[in-house]
């Protein structure tokens, strides 16, 4: 027969309403007790019963995290961290593919799926703010990334125009002055492939340098044959560029691969810069210079804030919280930084990012 409350209570010598108290957090215990209560759990084996206690609270434990690639490394990386923030605050966390499927988001959104799952983060590419408005669903919504703005949920992402400034400003202060854009879309204008476009032309212009449309690059989608073709088409200018600001690591990964097959040397000849701090970025030859976002802090705060609106605690918001970022110089813009392969390191010129106060009463 397995361990219960009950036993616990006896070997701490607290009430059973003590030892429900620190297993499940309904009420503040006093740090002796706590700690009384946590050894006996410790010594007697006992596991709580999750299944049984999201039940008894009408949920059913599970929460999802949409993406718009699974196989993208960025996602990738983002759901290993949620799944593991998810686990410690008793959750279990699904992942869901919406292969930037219109049909996909909403079909997520319109509440079909609210009895299976007690809450979503979603990261939406084609529907904007009309449709997320719109939605009937009353389970907890957050948002990741840049594809919605101005609706009642949280909404974490990074400040796009901002990390485009500092790829561009690294670019000029190593004496480039042909610096191309690759993976500009058609779109809303706070989608980011606008904001980071937005951000590359600011920066230019901050610079005193023109903004030559030719160089900037248009893609279908944003993985690694994207980069490499837009690459072999800005190579065939007559003015080719003597930098390349990538939409994302992939299309910069991508870029440097049809350099490569060129003959251009990197960095001598084109420096290259993406963003998002892929582990595969590490290995490339030469080892590419990105924007990292800070990906724990994204995947954090969304699980937090999600599992904090599901269980009704007093929480701020909705609040739009733009997370920290810096700029990794690796070999594909020159001498790497001593400590660019630290995820401790400090932030390099990057402009001051407004962070609303978290007020997640879960979150030390």
């Amino acid at each position: 027969m397995g361990v219960n409350l009950k036993d616990i209570a006896q070997r701490a010598g607290v009430s059973l309403a003590t030892v429900s108290n620190v297993v499940n957090g309904y009420r503040p215990v006093g740090e002796r007790t706590r700690q009384r209560v946590q050894q006996a759990i410790d010594e007697l084996g006992y596991s709580p019963n999750l299944g049984a206690r999201h039940l008894r609270r009408g949920r059913t434990g599970l929460i999802a995290l949409a993406v718009p690639e699974l196989t993208n490394p960025y996602f990738a990386e983002l759901a290993e961290i949620a799944i593991s923030e998810a686990a410690a605050l008793g959750y279990t966390l699904v992942m869901e593919n919406t292969a930037a499927d219109r049909e996909a988001e909403l079909a997520l959104l319109d509440g079909s799926r609210q009895r299976i799952i007690d809450g979503l983060i979603l990261s939406p590419v084609r529907i904007g703010r009309e449709e997320v408005l719109a939605r009937t669903a009353g389970s907890p919504l957050v948002l990741i990334g840049e594809g919605v703005y101005d609706v009642p949920h949280d909404h974490i992402a990074i400040d796009n125009v901002a990390a485009s400034h500092v790829a561009i400003r690294h670019l000029v202060a190593i004496g480039r002055r042909r610096i191309a854009f690759i993976g500009a879309t058609p779109g809303g204008d706070r989608q980011s492939a606008h904001l980071r476009v937005r951000g590359y032309r600011e920066a230019l212009a901050a610079a005193g340098l023109p903004y030559r449309p030719r160089l900037v690059a248009g893609t279908d989608a944003f993985g690694r044959l994207d980069g490499m073709r837009a690459m072999r088409d800005l190579l065939a200018l007559g003015d080719p560029p003597d930098a390349v600001f990538g939409y994302n690591d992939l299309v910069a990964i991508g870029a440097l691969r049809a350099l490569a097959e060129a003959g251009h040397r990197v960095p001598e000849d084109v420096a290259v810069v993406g963003i998002d701090d892929i582990e595969e970025g590490r290995f490339t030859a030469p080892t590419l210079t990105t924007i990292a976002p800070d990906k724990r802090e994204i995947g954090r705060l969304a699980v937090r804030r999600l599992v904090a609106r599901i269980e009704g605690a007093e929480v701020a918001g909705p609040l739009t919280v733009q997370t920290p970022f810096r700029l990794l110089r690796r070999e594909s813009t020159g001498t790497p930084d001593a400590d660019h392969r630290s995820p401790t390191s400090p932030a390099r010129s990057i402009p001051p990012v407004v962070r609303p106060r978290e007020d997640d009463p879960r979150d030390p």
